[in-house]
């Protein structure tokens, strides 16, 4: 989502949810977060769980230079121990060689995703080893740039709608899920409103 979409989008929230009005006013609006949709970014997901971001992007730098090209193809061409000497765990390894299989075999196919309904995309990148219902959710949002995606399993967006909401504790996804259901059809950007609260609300 733009800027000029962002602000659409939340300021018709403001007018559903005093309390993400209230925040709004407090914070104005967040930026766009854009990730261009395909294997280079499905495979830098993988790369990015579990690390700082500061790691992740080393390691990347590294990827980039083993893939100039950034192809599944080019993934299996690799030396054997490549990815293992940028940086990726033996498991990430796994994963990103299974990435460029499912591709290469035309199992998966990222561009096709576009034309998925969120669900259907959902399911098709969590079918992947190292994909899980957070990472598709994360590519909706940012890749693919979908409207209405809140990935309830991250846990800094819930610590900040349980503040935002003057809740006692954080709430579980299932009721984070539930306490944003009117948000629809605008979570993405409620979402991206969550993380900008987190990161600038006093506690």
């Amino acid at each position: 989502m733009n800027q000029a979409k962002i602000r659409r989008h939340l300021d018709r929230l403001a007018m559903l949810d005093a309390d993400l009005c209230r925040g709004l006013e407090l914070l104005r609006y967040p930026k766009p977060r854009i990730r261009a949709p395909g294997f280079e970014t499905l495979l830098s997901t993988i790369v990015s769980q579990q690390i700082s971001t500061e790691a992740a992007a080393s390691i990347m730098q590294r990827v980039r230079a083993l893939l100039p090209r950034m192809q599944a193809d080019e993934v299996l061409r690799l030396p054997d121990g490549a990815l293992r000497e940028a940086g990726l765990s033996r498991r990430k390894v796994e994963y990103v060689e299974g990435l460029a299989l499912a591709i290469l075999d035309g199992r998966f196919d990222p561009e096709m995703l576009a034309a998925m309904d969120d669900a259907d995309a959902v399911a098709a990148i969590t079918s992947l080893r190292g994909f899980g219902a957070w990472s598709a959710e994360i590519y909706l949002m940012f890749s693919l740039q979908r409207s209405d995606v809140f990935p309830a399993g991250d846990l800094a967006l819930r610590v900040a709608l349980g503040r935002l909401k003057g809740l006692d504790s954080v709430p579980g996804e299932r009721e984070a899920r539930a306490l944003v259901e009117h948000w629809s059809p605008y979570r993405s950007a409620g979402s991206l409103f969550l993380w900008h609260y987190y990161r600038g609300a006093p506690t």
